[in-house]
């Protein structure tokens, strides 16, 4: 049986690595390409890539999805930073080469996933909910992707069971739907002066219905 031809980009990043690792162990998958900054994305048809695991940063997933769509190579995303903006820009893409894939992904932790489930379930039978996220101080997006679709989930199961809105009415609304901000503490999504330099974020998500 032939190998999954498998190519990273992001490679030498943190997670970009662990993706690496990944795909030499195992026993179904080839890894063909490892890029990082200033690679060139020509290698990806060059070397065959069949899937592209992309982990790099807001600013470069675009591009780099808009190569793969066009060249009939599936992705897999880790990498955050999305909007509905990008995501029916992503969508049009993909409408002209229906047989490529791309899969999303906030999370590749079981633990993160089983915490997202367990949220939305939990989520209509309280008040309120918040969410709130604790992260290294060289996080590259904030609020993350991880944080937002846990607000975006508990929001829909709220919304089904006819949940009674959370009662912060005052908080402001994020890009992420039915989501929103707390108005008690001083930071911003994207950064925590008052928590620095530990860079406690305490950013929070009050999901409604």
């Amino acid at each position: 049986m032939s190998k999954l031809r498998v190519a990273v980009l992001g490679a030498k990043g943190r997670i970009g690595a662990e993706a690496v690792r990944a795909v030499e162990a195992a026993e179904d998958m080839e890894l063909v390409a490892a890029l990082g900054r200033g690679d060139k994305l020509e290698t990806l048809a060059e070397t065959g890539a069949q899937v592209a695991v992309e982990l790099t940063t807001p600013a470069s997933v675009m591009d780099n999805l808009d190569y793969c769509v066009r060249h009939g190579i599936h992705a897999v995303v880790g990498t955050t930073g999305w909007t509905e903006e990008r995501l029916a820009q992503l969508t049009g893409w993909l409408e002209s080469s229906p047989e490529t894939g791309v899969l999303i992904a906030p999370n590749f932790s079981i633990g993160a996933v089983l915490t997202m489930k367990f949220a939305q379930i939990a989520a209509p039978y309280f008040e309120s909910v918040e969410v709130v996220e604790l992260h290294h101080p060289n996080k590259v997006d904030a609020p993350s992707g991880t944080a937002t679709r846990t607000a975006q989930l508990i929001a829909e199961a709220r919304r089904a069971a006819g949940s009674a809105p959370a009662p912060d009415a005052t908080a402001t609304a994020l890009d992420a739907p039915a989501a929103r901000t707390s108005t008690a503490c001083p930071c911003t999504p994207s950064a925590c002066a008052a928590c620095w330099p530990t860079r406690r974020s305490c950013w929070a998500a009050r999901a409604r219905p």
